[in-house]
């Protein structure tokens, strides 16, 4: 080995953490290191809550995918894999009402890599699971460092495949707007500026995650009124403290996006939303890249001028504590 290299060896995690509950849990639930789990599987997590009581028992760690609100569990398990840890997060997810199983620990058996390889590829696409290996790494006598190995993870081609089966009876209509998505997230995923992007559905609007629980971005494509948009989708229960805060910035983000915005044009509904549309003929498929590169251009923008600004506001509460308990 040549001087100038260091020598890379495996550390005990262990060494690190003794007590997975005491000690993990609360590691893996802070704001940066629940982050870096999410980079590693294409999502952006946020935590709702560590040692979520279950009935009789608690679930490591609850957190919700930042693009899609859905619930994620997270079971934690410093050593190799066993049925019980992978019942009592399915009993969990069930009970919590999850969309997904994010299942860690040290060693994974090739029985339970099949499992979890099993059951993303026959259950619902409404439901999947992520087996991650933990590991730590030092060179020489450096600080370890975590790394996320992904062992099982759904694929992209068995979501759409679960979802164009269960759409064979879709109108036309439901039909191109699953298309004209699923095109725009193969625009959208290679842009460096967004994280993570969302399996296309036969829906008129496509969620973009802004980093944030409660809001988000809700790209739009309707059919019936002919037009493509972007809007920031505020869920009623922060909606007055953010919509105001935001307001603040009303000049600056606009001038940053390059166009003016619609703040808040239907006052009347409790959910409150600022958006930018324009005419769009849907069922002109020769107008799809100039669409699709308008809506992706926009999101980007979109993203940067409010995502930053949001992560920093106060609202006051939790608006999902209740859900919770």
């Amino acid at each position: 080995m040549s001087d100038n290299l260091g020598n890379l060896k495996k550390v005990n995690v262990r060494n690190i953490w003794s007590h997975e509950a005491l000690e993990f849990t609360p590691w893996l639930a802070n704001e940066e290191n629940i982050a870096e789990l999410g980079k590693a599987l294409g999502l952006e997590l946020e935590v709702e809550g560590t040692e979520v009581a279950v009935g009789p028992y608690s679930a490591d760690i609850l957190a919700k995918d930042a693009g899609s609100n859905d619930y994620i569990v997270i079971e934690n398990q410093l050593e190799k894999t066993d049925h019980d840890h992978l019942g009592k997060a399915i009993t969990y997810a069930s009970v919590l009402d999850a969309s997904a199983i994010i299942w860690i620990a040290t060693n994974f058996t090739e029985e339970h890599k099949k499992a979890l390889d099993w059951l993303n590829d026959h259950i619902s696409n409404n439901i999947s699971f992520y087996g991650v290996s933990l590991e730590l790494w030092s060179i020489d006598d450096s600080k370890p460092a975590v790394r996320f190995n992904v062992v099982s993870q759904p694929t992209e081609i068995v979501k759409q495949t679960a979802i164009s089966k269960s759409t064979e009876s879709l109108t036309p209509a439901k039909k191109l707007q699953l298309e004209f998505w699923s095109n725009f997230r193969e625009k959208l995923k290679n842009h460096p500026d967004i994280p993570s992007v969302q399996t296309a559905r036969p829906q008129y609007w496509y969620d973009v995650s802004l980093g944030r629980s409660g809001i988000n971005l809700s790209n739009i494509a309707s059919t019936s009124s002919n037009q493509i948009g972007v809007r920031v989708y505020i869920n009623n229960k922060i909606a007055d403290s953010a919509l105001s805060q935001l307001k603040m910035y009303k000049d600056d983000i606009e001038s940053e996006i390059g166009e003016e915005l619609q703040w808040n044009p239907n006052p009347e509904n409790r959910d409150k939303i600022i958006s930018l549309k324009r005419s769009a003929n849907i069922e002109d498929k020769d107008k799809w890249n100039e669409y699709l590169d308008w809506l992706v251009d926009m999101t980007v923008k979109f993203r940067r001028a409010f995502s930053k600004r949001i992560k920093t506001m106060e609202f006051g509460t939790d608006i999902y504590d209740s859900e919770i308990e």
